[in-house]
């Protein structure tokens, strides 16, 4: 793959996560009303919680996406999902 190519896949796979960051939160069950019942983050929040001893750390993992789908990325947390979907998108661009 030559060097355009490359720089394409790099620039959509960022665009990619980017975009797709919040309907993947969603579909997780982290939504803006709250984590959603029987849903993937509402095990993790279970599993934080009994870890935890009955409490949810702040700052945790559980805490972060929640915060994520509710008020959206923070612009650090953009550029790190920019900065894995372009890892993912050069990672693509070794497969013929």
């Amino acid at each position: 793959m030559g060097p355009i190519a490359t720089a394409a896949s790099i620039g959509t796979g960022a665009i990619v996560a980017v975009v797709g960051a919040p309907f993947v939160l969603g579909a997780a069950g982290f939504t803006s009303a709250g984590i959603a019942a029987g849903s993937i983050g509402a095990k993790m929040m279970s599993a934080a919680a009994v870890a935890n001893g009955g409490g949810v750390a702040a700052g945790g993992l559980v805490a972060t996406l929640q915060a994520a789908a509710a008020a959206g990325l923070s612009g650090t947390a953009t550029a790190a999902v920019a900065g894995a979907g372009a890892a993912v998108g050069w990672l693509t661009s070794f497969i013929r």
